[in-house]
């Protein structure tokens, strides 16, 4: 057995940079007991890195190429044009041909081929590349073979997988090529099979795509394909489309195009039998590779033979669960405003925070609501708070109730608390005192305090478990009842508002202009303080100059040298004491901070010195005042003319109080938290440069790959494998490409919820309405803060928002978010600064085009592209 050449037979598991991944899998399907395999080879990549290793000019221009950015396209294409060329130049060495005629030899000289690519970074579990190699069909003869193994070598320097390459940070040097060359079959027909369905990812409905013919017709688009889908060994969905072309060898070679007969083309092109058995092998594989497989399948003479199968990388992982039963995951990002995934630290921080039944899946936090779905009582009370909160995750919920068959419903539970306990009765219960809030903001300040100056003398195990001592300190104060009653005030007041004003006026969505700025907000106070920060440095241009090219982190060193540059570093100094805990994502412990990040800042210091005049924070905050007042006002003497108006009046009044008073309060829990995190990873960091000192990590960033018992274990035995650190690197880049699913079940599958609305525009994108009135601008679509370049009167439109982006609402119009519910940070801060705002809607940011001009309906909830 010659390494330059393996037979299917011949590999091992192990052998993914000798064969590929294409390679090893039809390794391993041709093992699988009672699976047909076309027979073949594979020119292994020592054939390859043969061939090219002595060639300098090749690796002159592979040095050119790695030195490129995706951005560079026309040199990528010229440089990789040049590198095939060359690939297609030089000479097979002789022991790779003769390996290969020894094979052929074996196998039959005289028959028809596949020669087709099979990259080392090729059908993994993280990253599918597929299709970014070429394929060769219907290949006879020695010589053609031949120099068809040199095609599929160049085929690595094509445009489309040089980028791909790129873009999921492969080293072109480090990726190398196997060749496979397996027996062709004619079939009567082919396709493909998931054994996952890729449109919901429920994992126990296949899905078979077939059409007449070779499978390149299908691969290519160039046919549409009949689908079937499998249940439980059951056909549960036919749809036969109208096949009208197929794709056939020729006796001579190469392949050709025919036309379909039109009374064939609506025929079914499997039988059920047949559609069954396929589905039984398609089971048979995945559990022989342990995860659902895309496989690739011919039909001949009612024998299925299977040339390919690879993992299905597009799937969001399902949250691990120890029992076989139907359970339903939430979103916890969907609620926090952060989609994104977390590092090992950041989940299990989160998870020690709160006493919610959580799983984790994809590097993101679920909540299993299982129980309380299976319970009438308590299914109301998580249903009308999903309907406040993401009305597309209610509607999603009342999809899989409404099946009947996957949650089990419990009998009535009359021990239950009922859920239509009136929210004027709570409102009732609450005494409408502002103190209330300063006592429970002051409470919290001193805790914080406490723990910074205790913390200072702790280190190692000491300062883990004292780490965790505090967090039942922060548990106490976020679960607070007192705390949540104030809000669920506030929040309940400006529903009364809104149903009494709407009955009562005809005035939609009153509670909106009610809440502008209210006092103790310390979110939208963060907005305005850096507006604050900006009439500080506007006098001085030096520093503005200096600020347009600030790169470095250690930018306020340097401030001091200019004139007014201390001035403009204690602003920032004092905006940083108060604030410098926040970024995007925050509840992910391990996101940079902006204390750890100031240049983050920048951009919105600039965008405020350009679009505001000096002391606009006191002008902004006075408008909304006056503008919560004059509606408040007006609203009363309204009511007053009404029969019992005296009365509905000071009903009306005292709600109004109520949200005055309380609902800046709905910011602060967060703050208190996102504080305390940071006290905890300043301390954790300074441990982790110890553990650099003393070679157990590589950089002190490292801990963050680590959930905080691992950290624990690590601080105490100082060892730690490191290939750990690595393997959780490398899933969080997985992590990152996947979509967070609102709703989840245990089968794999992604419920999606639907605005139910009527009367709307024809073209209208549908979202929740969240803080009322219209306003049209442009639309800046923007994911990173960092990015911002905004200009007075635009409109925001981006995935979510949380706490770190309000300094941007200070210069926006309006606001239109993919996620988000009535009470979400992004709706109540819109709302506190009088910005028409519609959440919840699903590819806002795909839809709508940067710098189009759209309208905003904030009061009925949808967005006009104008």
């Amino acid at each position: 057995m010659s390494s330059m050449v393996l037979g299917f037979q011949e590999m091992e598991k192990t052998q993914l940079m000798l064969v590929g991944g294409k390679g090893l899998n039809l390794g391993e399907l041709s093992k699988i007991e009672g699976i047909q395999v076309p027979e073949g080879f594979c020119v292994t990549t020592v054939g390859y890195q043969k061939a090219i290793e002595q060639n300098e000019t090749y690796h002159a221009l592979l040095d050119r190429l790695t030195m490129l950015k995706v951005e560079d396209r026309d040199q990528i294409g010229e440089i990789s044009r040049k590198i095939r060329q060359l690939i297609m130049e030089v000479e097979i060495p002789s022991d790779v041909a003769c390996a290969v005629a020894h094979y052929l030899s074996q196998f039959g000289e005289e028959h028809a081929y596949a020669v087709r690519s099979s990259a080392t970074a090729e059908d993994l579990p993280h990253a599918s590349f597929a299709g970014q190699q070429d394929t060769y069909l219907n290949i006879i003869g020695k010589e053609a073979i031949m120099q068809h193994i040199s095609k599929c070598w160049a085929s690595l320097f094509t445009d489309r997988a040089v980028i791909y390459r790129m873009q999921n940070e492969f080293d072109h040097s480090q990726v190398y090529l196997s060749v496979i060359v397996q027996r062709m079959v004619f079939p009567q027909a082919s396709g493909i099979l998931f054994t996952a369905d890729p449109i919901t990812s429920n994992r126990k409905l296949l899905s078979i795509n077939a059409s007449f013919g070779l499978g390149e017709a299908l691969v290519s688009g160039l046919v549409s394909a009949d689908c079937y889908k499998v249940k439980e060994n059951k056909i549960i969905e036919k749809m036969i489309a109208a096949k009208k072309l197929a794709i056939y060898g020729r006796k001579e070679g190469g392949t050709e195009t025919h036309e379909i007969a039109p009374d064939q083309q609506k025929t079914q092109t499997l039988t059920d039998p047949q559609i069954l058995q396929l589905a039984r092998i398609g089971r048979q594989i995945e559990a022989y590779f342990g995860c659902p497989q895309d496989i690739e399948w011919c039909l001949v003479d009612d024998n299925i033979y299977i040339v390919q199968s690879r993992p299905i990388t597009t799937l969001f992982p399902i949250p691990e669960v120890n029992d076989q039963e139907n359970h339903v995951y939430i979103s916890v990002g969907h609620q926090q405003m952060m989609t994104d995934p977390m590092k090992p630290l950041g989940l299990s921080f989160f998870l020690l925070t709160t006493s919610a039944p959580m799983r984790k899946a994809g590097g993101r936090l679920f909540v299993d609501v299982t129980l309380q779905l299976a319970s009438p009582v308590s299914r109301n009370i998580l249903l009308n708070a999903m309907g406040q909160h993401d009305p597309l995750m209610k509607d999603a919920l009342m999809n899989i109730i409404e099946r009947g068959d996957f949650i089990k419903s419990l009998p009535n539970d009359s021990k239950a608390p009922s859920p239509n306990r009136n929210s004027t009765d709570m409102l009732a219960e609450i005494e409408n005192d502002p103190t209330i809030v300063s006592d429970l903001i002051e409470r919290s300040q001193t805790s914080i305090e406490e723990l910074k100056h205790n913390i200072q003398t702790k280190s190692g195990t000491d300062l883990i478990d004292f780490i965790l001592d505090d967090i039942q300190e922060l548990k106490k104060i976020l679960f607070n009842p007192q705390s949540s009653k104030v809000f669920m005030a506030a929040m309940d007041a400006s529903t009364w508002i809104n149903e009494k004003m709407n009955k009562w006026l005809g005035e939609k969505n009153a509670a909106d202009t009610l809440s502008q700025s209210v006092p103790n907000n310390i979110t939208s106070e963060m907005g305005l303080a850096l507006l604050d920060v900006a009439d500080v440095i506007r006098p001085y241009p030096e520093v503005i100059d200096y600020l347009q090219h600030v790169k470095d982190d250690n930018f306020l060193e340097e401030l001091v040298k200019f004139e007014g540059g201390q001035k403009t570093r204690d602003a920032i100094i004092v905006f940083l004491n108060k604030y410098g805990m926040r970024c995007a994502g925050e509840i992910d412990i391990t996101r940079s901070r902006w204390s750890e990040k100031p240049t983050t800042l920048v951009p919105l210091i600039l965008i405020n010195i350009k679009n505001f005049e000096p002391n606009a924070s006191n002008r902004k905050f006075e408008q909304g005042r006056r503008v919560a007042l004059e509606k408040e006002q007006e609203l009363l003497n309204r009511l007053k003319q009404l029969p019992d108006g005296e009365q509905k009046a000071k009903e009306t009044k005292r709600m109004i109080d109520l949200i005055r008073n309380f609902i800046g309060y709905r910011e602060y829990p967060k703050y208190g938290m996102i504080n305390r995190y940071f006290v905890y990873k300043q301390a954790l960091l300074k441990e982790a440069e110890q553990l650099v000192k003393a070679g157990v990590i590589r950089e002190k960033e490292d801990i963050h790959y680590l959930t905080f018992d691992e950290l624990l274990d690590v601080v105490r035995t100082k060892k730690l494998d490191y290939q750990i650190i690595s393997k959780r690197k490398g899933e969080y880049r997985f992590y990152e490409k996947l979509t967070l699913p609102r709703v989840i079940t245990s089968d794999g599958e992604i419920i999606a919820g639907k605005y139910k609305r009527e009367n709307l525009p024809a073209k209208a994108i549908v979202g929740l309405p969240v803080s009322s009135g219209v306003i049209e601008g442009r639309a800046r679509i923007i994911l990173n803060m960092e990015d911002a370049d905004l200009e007075e009167g635009d409109i925001l439109v981006t995935s979510f928002t949380d706490p770190s982006w309000t300094p941007l609402f200070v210069s926006i119009k309006g606001l239109v978010t993919e996620v988000g519910g009535l009470m979400t940070h992004g709706a109540v801060i819109a709302r506190e600064y009088g910005l028409p705002a519609v959440v919840g809607v699903e590819n806002a940011t795909k839809m709508i085009k940067d710098g189009q001009r759209i309208r905003v309906h904030g009061t009925e909830g949808y967005i006009e592209i104008l």
